[in-house]
């Protein structure tokens, strides 16, 4: 989800130009495996596959409010999974398809990069000053949000590409800074926040790190997120509604208290838990918010459409595209939802768009439809093949509310 997470910007308020689309994910893989299996019609799975004991409790649908709890690697399960071989075959393919979503999201970020490179070495620092230095803050605020969450959850391949979009946009941030435009202070705070999650991220993966500390970088994470997602939704209407940071102050006291009185035990389990999932889901709906944010601004005005890319659209409807079999084979709603959502509605949506306002031939929008259709209808149809379900409606039911 989401995921997304590498962000361009969240909203008009925040973007002097065309938003580039990134990650929900926006948006990766599978636990280290604890042993493997050889087969003779298949020797991919002797070098990849999970054993079926650890496939058998990683699968295990759960309730999209616990999206955001870790596969019980170290707990025993007793139910019986069906065709084991077609299931670990499925999740070796779902993995290596997040995988592939580096490469959408780096070809959509790496022109950013060469232009400003390009101008710096020119000495022509104005042109920087187009690149949004707010929007590119809350992008990578998303990014590490999203890091933290697969992190916690061991999916490889998507730790690998939320650490590309974190990495990416801290480069163009530098960038920025060089060109002087962004203030320095922020610059080098902003260094030590990534500098400090991309640490812990690692060390709790690699499972190195004190639990109270991954709980504190938690606890930073959900307040900074929940701080500044209402504020992006409520400036992206500005003129039409008043220009306020009122939104961003009353979700930072409301986070900090929920935290607070999380971390002392004033909460339910259930409280508890929904606190914990915030930072995960608020990343997932600020990158959410970018499409209705990018809409409105072509609603607003449609003159912009001829600055926005048919190829980086399909960049962004194809990487995330390629992270939805992942999320609906592991069950992971809030995952499933920012991946889908960006891209039915920020890559189509804008390629939608740009054909109503004449900017693409119908031979594209045509193409751009037929192949998300099918890649969609082909991830439910296998999910439902390989779970022994007889229509995908059930595998969006475990997806949602678990089995």
């Amino acid at each position: 989800m989401a995921s997304s997470l590498i962000l361009a910007a969240a909203n008009k308020s925040l973007l002097a130009a065309p938003s580039q689309c990134h990650s929900f994910s926006l948006y990766s893989g599978r636990p280290p495996p604890l042993h493997s299996h050889s087969s003779p019609s298949k020797p991919f799975l002797h070098l990849h596959s999970l054993s079926l004991t650890s496939l058998h409790r990683r699968l295990i649908p759960v309730p999209a409010l616990d999206s955001d709890v870790p596969h019980p690697l170290d707990q025993g399960s007793t139910v019986k999974v069906k065709n084991n071989s077609s299931k670990e075959e499925w999740d070796f393919w779902t993995a290596k398809f997040s995988a592939g979503a580096n490469v959408p999201f780096l070809l959509l970020q790496m022109p950013q990069i060469l232009l400003n490179a390009k101008n710096l070495i020119s000495g022509n620092k104005t042109a920087l000053l187009a690149v949004p230095w707010l929007g590119m803050l809350t992008g990578l605020l998303g990014n590490l949000s999203l890091l933290s969450y697969f992190a916690k959850k061991r999916e490889t391949e998507v730790i690998v590409v939320q650490t590309l979009g974190v990495v990416s946009i801290y480069v163009v941030i530098a960038q920025l800074a060089m060109a002087e435009a962004m203030p320095l202070p922020y610059f080098m705070v902003t260094s030590v926040v990534v500098a400090t999650g991309l640490l812990l991220n690692f060390l709790n993966y690699f499972g190195m790190l004190n639990a109270g500390i991954w709980r504190f970088w938690e606890d930073f994470i959900t307040v900074c997120g929940l701080s500044v997602l209402p504020q992006v939704m409520w400036s992206t209407f500005v003129p039409y509604i008043p220009n306020s940071i009122l939104p961003g102050v009353i979700s930072f006291v409301t986070a900090v208290a929920a935290v607070v009185m999380a971390r002392i035990g004033k909460l339910s389990e259930k409280g508890v838990k929904f606190v914990g999932a915030i930072s995960g889901w608020t990343a997932t709906l600020l990158f959410m918010w970018m499409p209705v944010s990018q809409m409105w601004t072509n609603f607003l005005n449609p003159d912009n459409i001829k600055g926005l890319s048919a190829f980086s659209m399909l960049l962004a409807m194809i990487g995330n595209g390629l992270m939805i079999p992942r999320a609906l084979f592991i069950r992971d709603f809030m995952w499933f939802t920012g991946s889908t959502w960006a891209a039915l509605f920020y890559g189509y949506g804008n390629i939608l768009c740009m054909y109503y306002f004449n900017s693409i031939s119908g031979k594209f929008l045509l193409a751009a439809t037929a192949g998300l259709v099918s890649w969609i209808g082909m991830a439910l149809w296998r999910d439902t093949v390989v779970y022994g379900y007889s229509s995908p409606l059930r595998s969006l039911k475990d997806l949602i509310f678990g089995s």
